[in-house]
């Protein structure tokens, strides 16, 4: 059973009360608790030593990581964040300095999305160490972007370049929060979705949520410079496209926009984040699945993003 077919039976009958807008299966859980022009966004995550990260990464780094993953979140359903709880599971005998180095990084990051850090818990773990993050966010009731919308016949659009993240992209990340809410604030973005587990498997969570399929062009898919190295320079290594497909931790928007907002969308992105791509990937199609289209024409795609437990 992977993460995903897990996550599907330990959330079926869970109990739920009127505050509860959506649950599971978006990237935070939007709650109403009353404020009459807010909804509230809560996102938790976990960075696990020897996972999603190594023992010889730089703690600032590892910090700033945990934090910026639930950041990543909270911009995909364009909010704002707020305020957050650690927790922080150390082995019995830990390194001070370390420590005080993640935490240095998780600041940083937080001082500058202006996020509050109220609290949390320290506890052991054999071995190795776990941060897990709870974060809390606002989003404008009626601005409240969610994987379901997307339509057939949008345009399918990603920010960024996708692949190679493990060169270090996955650790120095930008979360796309200024992104996320100029594109809240002049276009209606119809689905959004943040890419941690790679396009292939987020762009499958977007569609299942909107009961919708898609068309993929594989020239416009934009596949970073370290992943194009990477194939050069190892045998082993992933093709470009495939990379750019699965490798996750692109901590990018995936978003969909109706098609007739395409070009205005792109005139102002150029305007507005010059130093950002954004990239025309395909179409929202009627259906399931996807399909890629290249020079052999069009077939379904097999491939996935990664997926923890399998």
């Amino acid at each position: 059973m992977n993460e995903f077919e897990l996550i599907g039976k330990l959330t079926r009958s869970l109990p739920a009360n009127k505050s509860l807008v959506t649950g599971a299966g978006d990237d935070c859980a939007v709650l109403d608790l009353g404020i009459p022009d807010r909804l509230v966004l809560f996102k938790t995550d976990a960075v696990v030593e020897g996972f999603h990260f190594t023992s010889e990464t730089p703690p600032e780094k590892v910090g700033r990581k945990a934090l910026g993953r639930c950041i990543s979140d909270i911009a995909a359903m364009a909010g704002t964040p707020n305020s957050a709880l650690i927790t922080l599971a150390l082995p019995r005998h830990y390194d001070l300095d370390y420590v005080e180095g993640i935490y240095a990084g998780l600041g940083e990051l937080a001082r500058k999305f202006d996020v509050s850090i109220a609290g949390g818990e320290t506890t052991t773990n054999p071995e190795r160490i776990l941060i897990s993050i709870s974060l809390l966010g606002t989003v404008e009731r009626e601005k409240c972007i969610f994987r379901s919308g997307a339509l057939a016949g949008d345009a399918i659009f990603v920010t960024g370049e996708l692949g190679g993240s493990i060169s270090g992209k996955h650790l120095d990340f930008e979360p796309r929060l200024t992104e996320a809410h100029w594109l809240r604030d002049h276009f209606a973005i119809h689905s959004m979705i943040d890419l941690s587990d790679g396009l292939a498997g987020d762009l499958r969570h977007l569609l299942k949520a909107s009961h919708v399929g898609s068309e993929l062009m594989a020239s416009a898919i934009p596949v970073s410079r370290e992943a194009k190295l990477a194939s050069k320079a190892e045998s082993s290594a992933k093709p470009p496209l495939l990379a750019a497909l699965t490798d996750g931790e692109d901590f990018e928007l995936l978003f969909t926009i109706a098609s007739k907002d395409a070009v205005p969308l792109l005139d102002g992105w150029k305007h507005q984040f010059p130093k950002v791509k954004l990239s025309c990937i395909g179409k929202v199609t009627a259906g399931e699945g996807i399909n890629l289209r290249d020079k052999q024409g069009i077939r379904p795609l097999t491939a996935h993003g990664y997926v923890h437990l399998k």
